[in-house]
């Protein structure tokens, strides 16, 4: 079996260094936070250009947690795209405001901006663009949308990093970004791991506290932005006793472990080579898939895509699954359900077709193997038999 994607051979790639990061680790005693998540922080901003980063326990806590530090609360309304991962719109529900969706373009399938101002209401607080499959949304026109209407701009890039918008790296574009470190994604640990980048210091030290339950001098912090009062000069007597049992606010449990640090550091160095390898197969495929029932996938102008998933379109896409399983690959649907088709939105009241595009790309979409480990007569394989498919 061709695989839609492969975790053992980057490991054997990379084995020797993965092996002794993650023994370091075993051996020091320090599991939690530490030196090893403080150097992944600084080492991950200066990757995505902007001053600060802070390691959770995954990529929905990290869009959890960035919501809430830029001040979205029950009652507000966060604008985000139709197709999408769950965990986008569930981050915004959890936090207790209202997804509000929009479509997305038909040949990039990020969200279509010339529809996000329609949407925006006096109880909109924040756009969540999402850069999918690995492509940037089209960010200047997002941007300029949230500083005419004073919103937050949160980028959901969990399967985008190192993907860029105009020599701008995402996560470095809007307010504050979300990383998803899951083992399938372009740059994964082993288990669960996420991160958020912003260049604002105090939603840096709010996320902070927000990870580790509210507590501490950055726990005091955020409930004074909470409160709107100053305690830059308060006094807290600890009195003697460890920061992190002194609550300020309502916060999570969600630190990136070390030893997941440890590995990422490994792999970090590799990812601008694993991104141009995906981006060459991708060019591949391009050029070599010429089958007149195949819509490939458009990479948008101004975008570096680093193909997280390459993903093509067709009108006969159970039937094309159907076959390429019978010669032995694998393949997959991001995402089989719309977001606002999903059952637990159902309360805010959209139907079908209301997101002729989303709901086009969850019923025709097939994402086929994409890796940087692929051989050429792998690659050779899948297109022999994508061009073999007959109607």
């Amino acid at each position: 079996m061709i695989p839609l994607m492969n975790l053992d051979r980057q490991y054997a790639s990379l084995q020797e260094q993965l092996d002794e990061a993650a023994l370091k680790v075993l051996h020091s005693g320090n599991y939690i936070l530490g030196e090893e998540v403080t150097e992944f922080e600084k080492e991950f901003a200066n990757y995505c250009g902007v001053k600060y980063a802070v390691g959770v326990g995954n990529g929905t806590d990290a869009l959890i947690i960035a919501l809430q530090a830029c001040g979205i609360k029950p009652g507000d309304e966060v604008i985000t795209c139709a197709m999408s991962f769950f965990a986008t719109a569930e981050a915004i529900g959890i936090v207790g405001a209202t997804p509000v969706f929009v479509d997305c373009k038909k040949d990039t399938f990020v969200i279509d901006s010339a529809k996000i101002e329609e949407k925006i209401t006096n109880k909109t607080k924040a756009i969540i663009p999402i850069h999918l499959y690995g492509q940037c949304a089209e960010m200047d026109e997002i941007k300029n949308i949230a500083k005419k209407y004073n919103l937050k701009v949160i980028e959901d890039a969990a399967q985008a990093a190192g993907a860029e918008y105009k020599g701008k790296k995402a996560g470095a574009m809007g307010d504050v970004g979300c990383f998803s470190f899951f083992p399938t994604k372009n740059l994964g640990c082993a288990g669960d791991g996420g991160i958020i980048t912003t260049n604002d210091e105090e939603v840096y030290k709010q996320c902070l506290a927000l990870r580790v339950h509210g507590s501490g001098m950055n726990g005091l912090f955020t409930y004074g932005k909470r409160k709107n009062i100053d305690v830059s000069e308060e006094n807290i007597d600890f009195n003697g006793n460890l920061p992190k049992y002194f609550n300020f606010v309502l916060g999570h449990n969600s630190r990136l472990d070390a030893l997941q640090a440890a590995l990422l550091r490994v792999k970090l160095p590799h990812l601008e080579n694993w991104n141009s390898i995906r981006r060459n197969f991708a060019a591949e495929y391009n050029d070599k898939i010429n089958n007149a029932v195949i819509i490939k996938p458009v990479c948008g102008k101004d975008s570096l895509h680093i193909y997280y998933v390459y993903v093509i379109l067709t009108e006969h896409r159970d039937e094309l699954r159907k076959k390429m399983d019978e010669e032995g690959i694998a393949t997959g649907v991001y995402f089989p359900v719309p977001l606002h088709l999903q059952k637990v939105f159902e309360d805010l009241g959209y139907t079908e077709g209301d997101m002729p595009n989303a709901e086009y790309l969850a019923a025709h979409s097939l994402a086929i193997p994409m890796f940087a480990e692929l051989t050429e007569e792998e690659i050779n394989k899948v297109v022999e038999v994508i061009n073999g498919f007959e109607r």
